[in-house]
């Protein structure tokens, strides 16, 4: 079972999975795999279908006989489609799929060619999800705030797509350093996915891209998730608190509910307690004195204070 749905949409299809889990009578454990943009998906994932709203309690001791559940690291670009386009869904070509194998040592991981399994999955989620998302995001921000329409619009603007490769600098130093990446492999991966992303016949409207902005600026997610890790460690964060101030104005976003919800919070929070809330910070945390001062401005700016 793999799924695509976004990860706000997880709990609502576990319980069909779960009641399919607790039915099966195989030999072989049933693989669940989530592929969505987001750190532990199927961890999540797992976790509303072993809810006892889903699973009978007396039946959680034995549902890894009938299931096993592995994290994933998906990359492929999937922009707006067509109205009307039913199941005939527009795609790049290129797609990278990466799930951990550990989960399934005793039975073996299912026979797909299209799958690349490995023992440790966490270098694999933070390149992608610090390089694609992060870069993807920062152009669709900094492309909304300067009324770009399409990705390869906003990069196209030689001051934005500057900005672009400042955050992605700063995260490849994250992931060089911290997962042993070579710095010439990396530059190698950070020049390809901003030509992947800048396709002009992707289409990828900045709006789509950006949605669900709350998500977008929590804890471990591709902004805040990197620039705590680098502020830790005393390293530059310039570039990302440059795409945070972004997100945060992306507010009131026409069929956006969370740049709605967004928008409340800024209008009914005070700074600090915004940074806590969203961005999912201690007061202790180094990068958490560097954010506020940006929520200020925000709201300053947009008149939500």
């Amino acid at each position: 079972v793999t799924c695509a749905v976004g990860p706000n949409i997880l709990k609502f299809i576990a319980p069909v999975i779960g009641k399919a889990i607790d039915k099966r009578t195989a030999p072989k454990p049933l693989a669940v795999i989530a592929c969505e943009n987001a750190i532990g998906a199927t961890d999540t994932l797992a976790a509303f279908i072993k809810d006892s709203k889903n699973t009978p309690q007396d039946r959680l001791a034995s549902i890894n006989d009938r299931a096993c559940f592995a994290n994933s690291a998906i990359d492929r670009i999937v922009p707006g489609q067509d109205p009307n386009a039913g199941l005939n869904v527009k795609i790049e070509s290129f797609y990278e799929w990466v799930v951990d194998k550990t989960p399934f040592a005793e039975h073996g991981h299912p026979d797909i060619s299209a799958i690349k399994w490995v023992d440790d999955l966490n270098p694999y989620i933070e390149r992608k999800l610090f390089t694609v998302n992060t870069g993807h995001a920062a152009a669709a921000y900094y492309g909304h705030a300067r009324g770009k329409h399409t990705i390869h619009d906003a990069l196209s603007d030689s001051e934005i797509n500057k900005i672009v490769h400042e955050c992605l600098a700063e995260t490849s130093h994250l992931i060089v350093k911290k997962h042993g990446i070579s710095t010439d492999e990396q530059k190698a991966y950070v020049d390809k996915i901003v030509k992947r992303i800048s396709n002009p016949y992707l289409e990828d409207v900045v709006e789509r891209v950006g949605r669900a902005p709350l998500r977008k600026l929590s804890r471990k997610e591709r902004f805040v998730g990197p620039a705590s890790q680098l502020a830790e460690s005393g390293d530059k964060v310039d570039a990302l608190l440059g795409a945070i101030e972004q997100a945060f104005g992306f507010v009131d976003v026409e069929g956006d509910d969370e740049s709605a919800e967004l928008s409340k919070i800024l209008k009914s929070t005070e700074a600090k307690e915004v940074v806590g809330k969203v961005c999912g910070l201690e007061d202790s945390h180094p990068l958490f004195s560097k954010i506020v001062p940006i929520v200020e401005k925000v709201q300053s700016n947009k008149g939500l204070k």
